[in-house]
């Protein structure tokens, strides 16, 4: 057992947000909240930019049932950012404001919720501290519709996606069969470098109604050949569904969206965008049918009303498993999720900690045996893969019939 450590906590969100993220931070909170070690429980404001500004939220003034209402709130109740921090080793401004309110606060416990670059943010923060001399435990909580954090078997917030994608796939698929005439139909889905979200949309296809073709940015596309699997499908069946992640890129590494330079996020990522459109363009000048684009947008990430069971209370756990390693003196570390199987041979998540300095700016892709060799779709192991995680329905608190969401009263600290 590590010494022991008394002090406050800090708890942010960051990145794009997802169905489930503020049920890690409701993990992480009410067990903050119970834990005799933690003073205070501060909720930083828009991520790591609320402790930049000192505009930090004292949890502990909030109705437990509010707190509660998280599970089933999606996006960041905290509120996000994208906010890259510089190295500290060329410009230590950011980290010496971030230690001046630690500081201020006697905050000794860090939480950080996000993906990739939230991990190198937090990463960053852990040395930092490290080097200060400032006794401060710093966790990532991991979370990512992406499912790209490299390490883990899984990350929060994908399989809620996954079951959105998957459900609007064959509600599509059902409607792009109603007329004689028949259509193709192009979905776009989220993912710039990895595909797990556009494979996911193979669930429904799986189930008797899905997409026809899946192609994602684990390898490079070849115009030609989408055009040829669309039209020979068309013909056969008289209609057709494609799924397509955003990221789909030539072999020059050039997106197809050819929206690579419009517009980029904090972080100098490619705000992308308008796939299916371009591609319905080329669909119809080839085959002549009528073609209609769909683009999921942020649908995916924040359709709470399809959330698997399974995610929310993984996501919980993310969050309080972060907080108990934390206490008993981990620090620098990821909280990540390793399959195993029960006693009756089903699935099961263990946990597993990770340095953070493995994590950060890594990425996971589809495992390119995963993908059929036509390059049009994915194998059975990707479904093996994914079906366990979108499972369950989560009790869903209701108003009129319409969502109850947690309404945070916010009181700064």
């Amino acid at each position: 057992m590590a010494d022991k450590l008394v002090g406050a906590c800090i708890i942010g969100q960051s990145g794009g947000p997802t169905s489930v993220i503020n049920a890690s931070a409701y993990g992480a909170i009410s067990e903050a909240l119970a834990a005799e070690d933690i003073t205070q429980v501060l909720g930083a404001d828009h991520g790591i930019t609320g402790v930049l500004n000192d505009k930090l939220y004292d949890m502990g003034l909030e109705d437990p049932q509010e707190l509660a209402y998280l599970k089933n709130t999606p996006a960041s109740e905290l509120g996000s950012c994208r906010y890259k921090l510089a190295d500290p080793e060329k410009d230590d401004t950011d980290y010496k404001r971030i230690l001046e309110v630690f500081k201020k606060h006697n905050v000794r416990y860090f939480f950080y919720n996000g993906g990739n670059d939230s991990m190198d943010t937090c990463d960053k923060i852990s040395r930092f501290m490290s080097k200060s001399g400032w006794d401060c435990r710093v966790m990532g909580i991991p979370k990512t519709i992406d499912n790209d954090l490299y390490g883990t078997d899984h990350c929060p917030g994908f399989a809620s996606a996954a079951k959105y994608i998957a459900t609007s796939a064959m509600e599509v698929s059902k409607d792009g069969r109603v007329y004689p005439t028949g259509q193709v139909t192009i979905m776009e889905i989220m993912g710039r470098h990895a595909g797990w979200l556009a494979a996911s949309a193979a669930l429904a296809t799986h189930f008797g109604a899905g997409p026809d073709l899946v192609y994602l940015p684990e390898l490079d596309f070849d115009q030609e050949a989408f055009l040829n699997d669309v039209e020979r499908i068309y013909k056969e069946k008289g209609s057709c569904l494609v799924a397509v992640s955003e990221g789909l890129h030539f072999a020059d590494g050039t997106f197809v969206s050819e929206a690579k330079t419009s517009s980029t996020d904090g972080f100098g990522h490619a705000q992308l965008g308008g796939l299916a459109a371009r591609l319905s363009e080329l669909v119809k000048e080839r085959t002549g049918a009528k073609v209609r684009p769909i683009e999921l947008s942020l649908l995916q990430r924040c359709g709470a009303h399809l959330a698997s069971k399974t995610d929310v209370e993984e996501a919980e756990l993310a969050g309080r498993m972060a907080v108990r390693a934390a206490v008993q003196g981990e620090t620098g570390k990821m909280v990540a999720f390793e399959r195993a199987t029960d006693e009756k041979g089903g699935y099961k998540c263990n946990i597993i900690l990770l340095p953070l300095t493995s994590v950060a700016n890594a990425e996971k892709k589809v495992p390119l045996e995963w993908i059929t060799p036509e390059h049009n779709f994915v194998t059975k192991d990707f479904i093996d893969y994914a079906l366990p995680l979108i499972q369950g329905e989560p009790e869903r608190p209701t108003e009129c019939s319409l969502p109850r969401y947690a309404k945070l009263k916010k009181v700064l600290a």
